[in-house]
């Protein structure tokens, strides 16, 4: 991204209400949003949580209930679809069957009135970009779920949208061509240098293509951030629980401040930074995730924790604890975890610096 960054979009208290005869949804709630420019910006999300139809309203599929959106600091709400300097992939890449791929991606450079020669050099350029110009003569019948989506790509880049809008595009890709298109579309996307707004329901697909990310819920922003600090630094329960593996463990404060410390109910006192909320005697919740946790075979009999249950993940192993009737769960990389067995005693470490008290 630019130093100097410049507003792409601009989302500006946006609410969408679907009404359903006497009732009605608010699918979206009060949103306000920045995206720059030359920027990955994922939005993610359970199903229903507002993420899709957000995106309908940047392209104008949808009209808004109240507020308004800019795009590069002129407002396009009144703007009809085809009028919107965008272009969206759908999760079904749509594509002309009758057509072959040349004639797919040169389709949208034909209704803009382009001439001959510019429409043969753009569509040339950007099948070269997508790697596709070799198979340009073949039916969408004729090409693999990668290959399509990489035609519906062409074709949306194709007349030069200064946003290109992305609706959970891997979604009905298989796990390994799925992991590959990452990497494309991250690269893509930095080629081109057009902004890109992708939605998804896949953590792991945000965290990895993502220059920033907001997380929704319930037709409202979580929180907005860089992947690892929304890792790292979740701002609520909800954030934490939809974004990767984590330990939620409740307790009690027993020193405040800086160096203040927690009792957890899993037995174990945990040494964290307590936020200036927070004081002694007060319940809360602690985060950590599993891989930032140390374990140890105890030499006490008397210990509280064991191991209750192994899941092997082929490079790493997710190991359950059972401490004071509290379940704790650790992943640890495979050759750290010969020496353990299922009922073994366990002693627990929290590094400091991995646990937070987290908001509901």
């Amino acid at each position: 991204m630019n130093d100097k960054k410049v507003n792409a979009i601009e989302i500006n208290n946006v609410t969408k209400i679907y009404a359903t005869g006497s009732s009605s949804v608010k699918a979206l709630n009060n949103v306000n949003l920045t995206i720059y420019d030359n920027e990955f910006f994922t939005l993610l999300g359970p199903s229903g949580c507002g993420k899709t139809t957000l995106l309908r309203l940047i392209a104008g599929f949808e009209d808004i209930t109240q507020g308004n959106i800019k795009l590069f600091s002129e407002e396009i709400i009144s703007l009809p679809p085809n009028k919107r300097p965008v272009n969206t992939v759908f999760q079904h890449y749509a594509l002309f069957p009758h057509l072959n791929v040349y004639e797919n991606v040169a389709f949208g450079l034909k209704r803009l009135n382009k001439d001959n020669t510019e429409i043969e050099k753009r569509t040339n350029e950007v099948l070269e970009l997508v790697q596709m110009k070799d198979l340009s003569n073949r039916k969408p019948n004729q090409l693999s779920g990668g290959q399509q989506q990489r035609v519906a790509l062409a074709r949306a880049l194709a007349p030069e949208p200064k946003v290109l809008l992305l609706d959970e595009p891997l979604s009905s890709l298989d796990l390994k061509l799925r992991q590959a298109m990452r990497v494309e579309l991250k690269t893509l996307q930095r080629e081109t240098g057009i902004t890109f707004v992708f939605v998804t329901h896949d953590q792991e697909e945000a965290l990895t293509m993502s220059d920033r990310i907001a997380v929704i819920s319930n037709g409202e922003i979580q929180q907005i951030g860089r992947p690892e600090d929304i890792y790292e630094n979740p701002s609520n329960q909800f954030v934490a629980n939809f974004i990767g593996e984590v330990n939620l463990l409740s307790g009690v404060c027993l020193m405040e401040g800086e160096n203040g410390s927690c009792k957890l109910d899993a037995g174990y006192e945990i040494s964290l930074s307590i936020p200036r909320n927070v004081k002694k005697g007060d319940a809360v919740t602690v985060f950590i995730r599993p891989e930032r946790i140390r374990i140890n075979k105890s030499s006490s009999a008397k210990s509280l924790t064991s191991i209750s249950g192994f899941t092997y993940l082929g490079n790493a192993a997710h190991i359950q604890l059972i401490s004071n009737k509290q379940i704790i769960n650790v992943t640890l990389p495979i050759d750290k975890v010969k020496n353990f067995k299922k009922g073994d005693l366990i002693e627990i470490e929290f590094p400091k610096d991995n646990a937070q008290v987290i908001n509901k």
